[in-house]
């Protein structure tokens, strides 16, 4: 006898839920938060402390003296992470990352100078002309890694020793040739000028180093940051998958050189002046061996880097040991690349793992 019943339904399958992600994770998150925000604090409030360290400092961490060197500290840190935006997270070395700092430093003076603008505008328009240079600039040097990556570091080196002739010439008296320029105080709000304003420029120096570090953690984190990592990695693979390598390579070469030139900002009113050592490639140079020092392609690792260069290259000529400071400074660097192939930051996580 067939059976006419209707069969009963089957009863939905219960929604899978989604595991929590593991409490690892979840903590190390949170510390990629904490911990960046919680340096920031004790930075922030550094003026404030009258703390004398003998060797390590000629006067308390808040004289004028301590905080300009602290200020440059930051600068240089920052200079070095963006510039490992290029060399460690998309792998391509440039010999002219110095054309940008410099190109802020002098464009930024001489807007101020010679078309009566003050800071922020002046530097507004160094940074648009600046960028819109290094996209084209960028174009033209990518074009050349057809011959390898040999011939992009050419051609970018060929840019700057171009940007460096034509400072050092002075055409016009308008770069002050190997003198350089003086910061154009009567553009620059009042708040910073003069040593007692000196706080004001450290807290401006923290300030781009925390845009910096937010803009490169951020653009890393997102999938054209592990595009970046892909094509340094394998850029064959990239091209196989769909992406294009060029375009990439472009907007990482662009991002780095934009964030060079407000560093070129920073560090004429931090040093109070336009210096034509920043259109030099051993200006470039210094920031390649910052980011190797702390840990290429690393998180902290360029920043690290930076500020511990910068200190010791700073500090050791007030130090009367009788040797050369950069005989010094080149002697430690051997050593770290020996001890810590990895960088400086990389001896953390052998010790956590």
């Amino acid at each position: 006898m067939t059976d006419t019943r209707t069969p009963r339904a089957m009863p939905a399958a219960a929604p899978v839920k989604q595991s929590a992600p593991p409490r690892a994770g979840r903590l190390r998150r949170a510390r990629s938060v904490t911990v960046p925000a919680a340096v920031l604090l004790v930075l922030a409030l550094l003026p404030y402390s009258a703390v004398e360290i003998p060797v390590l400092l000629d006067g308390p961490v808040n004289s004028p003296g301590s905080l300009q060197l602290f200020a440059l500290c930051l600068v240089f840190g920052a200079l070095a992470l963006g510039y490992d935006l290029m060399f460690g997270r998309t792998g391509l070395l440039s010999f002219g990352h110095a054309l940008y700092i410099a190109g802020g430093a002098y464009g930024t003076q001489l807007a101020m100078a010679e078309l009566g603008l003050g800071l922020l505008p002046a530097a507004l328009l160094t940074l648009v002309l600046g960028t819109v240079a290094a996209l084209v600039l960028g174009a033209i040097s990518l074009r050349t890694l057809a011959l390898g990556g040999v011939g992009f570091a050419m051609v970018t080196l060929a840019f700057a020793q171009a940007g460096a002739i034509w400072v050092e010439r002075n055409p016009g008296g308008l770069t002050g040739g190997e003198e350089g320029l003086p910061l154009y105080t009567d553009g620059v709000p009042a708040a910073l000028v003069g040593v007692q304003n000196t706080v004001h420029i450290y807290w401006l120096a923290l300030a781009y180093l925390a845009l910096v570090a937010t803009v490169v953690w951020i653009a890393t984190a997102r999938p054209v940051g592990r595009v970046w990592q892909g094509i340094r990695d394998n850029e064959q693979r990239v091209a196989v998958l769909g992406r294009s390598p060029f375009a990439y390579k472009l907007g990482a070469f662009t991002l780095a050189s934009a964030l060079a030139l407000l560093g070129g900002v920073l560090h004429l009113l931090v040093t109070a002046g336009a210096t034509p050592h920043t259109s030099t490639s051993e200006f470039t140079l210094t920031l390649l061996v910052m980011a190797v020092l702390g840990g290429s392609g690393t998180r902290w690792g360029p920043i690290v880097g930076g500020v511990l260069f910068t200190y010791l290259d700073q500090r050791l000529g007030g130090w009367n040991l009788g040797v050369e400071p950069m005989l010094i400074l080149g002697a430690l660097f051997v050593i770290a690349v020996y001890a810590a192939p990895g960088g400086i930051t990389a001896l953390g996580r052998r010790r956590s793992s």
